[in-house]
């Protein structure tokens, strides 16, 4: 959520500026990448919340992903806008509302995202070093009303961002900043502060969450290893060689790494990047022409991955819930042991493939 989100809009060659940003990446490449980011994120949360509304919320992590689920539905919703904005095909009116509105949404729901990554990443934690233990009505009821409570925050936190971009446009040339009210930019100077916690915050809890799962699969690699040294191979009946139970464990400890992988790819790109874009708006003396352009196209770019969130947290769904994929495969009528060659066996239904210690048995 920054001042610059939105920025100045063009009609041809005319300009306001000598450092035009109207290039073909920002109004041809940029809204095509939307574009089919919009219909596959369509397709694939459509698909998502029909299947979620199907599944109770009987663990820590179906909540955690069922707001994940409205969070990327959101986001998705507000790709029409910043296609048009970008392609200079938007009205001053919906320029006005992409500002007010469209583009405070989507960085809203990129936070409640990494929010909710940070504490699936806790999750998977506990469930790694602390296998057997359940959960109950109580603490279910615990993390639903913090995830309320992240919503709310975080509503509040930008709503005063929608109110005091209230602004009259000074004319059809105009970035967000432009309707802001002193107010409003003194507002979003504190959202950015709180936003950069948040980032930085649940980066640093990513990176210790994994790093101990890491440390127990690697000791619950060496148990199984030092277990079996001198086993057999076990065959199927056909004569091929069939996997093991310690091969389907191996796979899903490799599945649980997914969340660390769409963390870094979507989220922490951006925001090294925003640095120094960040900079190259506050310290003109410092930036010439060409490298405010670049850091805006890096910013852009790296924006967009952060976009591919919507679509990349279905594979999150598919891979780590099995309740997902059980649900998934009823509704398409496919057999319930379909792409278990991909997903590893015996994961929990309702709290996805965890890292086992000693067995083979799916905590």
């Amino acid at each position: 959520m920054e001042t610059n989100i939105t920025f100045p809009q063009f009609s041809g060659n005319h300009s306001i500026t000598n450092c035009s940003r109207d290039n073909i990446l920002k109004t041809v490449v940029f809204p095509l990448l939307y574009s089919v980011l919009l219909l596959v994120g369509i397709v694939l949360n459509g698909v998502a919340v029909w299947v979620f509304f199907r599944i109770p919320s009987r663990s820590h992590f179906i909540i955690y992903l069922k707001n994940i689920v409205v969070a990327d539905v959101i986001m998705t919703f507000t790709f029409p806008f910043k296609v048009l904005s970008d392609s200079n095909l938007a009205s001053t009116g919906l320029r006005i509302y992409v500002c007010r509105v469209s583009s405070v949404l989507f960085y809203l729901t990129m936070y409640i995202s990494i929010l909710f990554f940070g504490l699936i990443s806790i999750d998977r934690c506990r469930k790694t070093l602390k296998p057997f233990r359940g959960t109950n009505a109580a603490r279910l009821a615990r993390r639903k009303l913090l995830s309320g409570a992240i919503w709310t925050f975080l509503l509040i936190l930008c709503l005063p961002n929608m109110i005091l971009t209230s602004k009259t446009p000074p004319s059809k040339y105009f970035k967000c900043s432009d309707l802001k009210t002193e107010a409003g930019l003194l507002w979003h100077e504190v959202v950015n502060h709180v936003c950069q916690v948040i980032f930085w915050g649940n980066l640093v809890t990513v990176i210790v969450c994994y790093t101990l799962i890491t440390k127990e699969l690697y000791r619950s690699y060496s148990r199984t290893k030092s277990h079996n040294d001198g086993g057999t191979i076990c065959r199927a009946p056909s004569g091929r060689t069939a996997r093991t139970p310690q091969q389907a464990t191996r796979k899903m400890n490799a599945n649980v790494f997914l969340v660390l992988a769409v963390f870094f790819v979507c989220f922490v790109p951006f925001h090294f990047a925003r640095v120094p874009y960040t900079l190259s708006q506050t310290r003109n003396v410092l930036f010439d022409c060409k490298l405010k352009l670049f850091f805006f196209q890096l910013k852009e770019s790296t924006l967009f991955l952060s976009s591919l969130n919507s679509v990349l947290d279905p594979l999150i769904y598919f891979f780590l819930c099995k309740s997902f994929r059980t649900t998934l495969f009823k509704t398409l009528h496919m057999p319930p042991g379909s792409c278990s060659w991909l997903t590893g066996r015996g994961s929990d239904p309702d709290t996805g493939s965890t890292p086992l210690r000693d067995s083979s048995v799916g905590t």
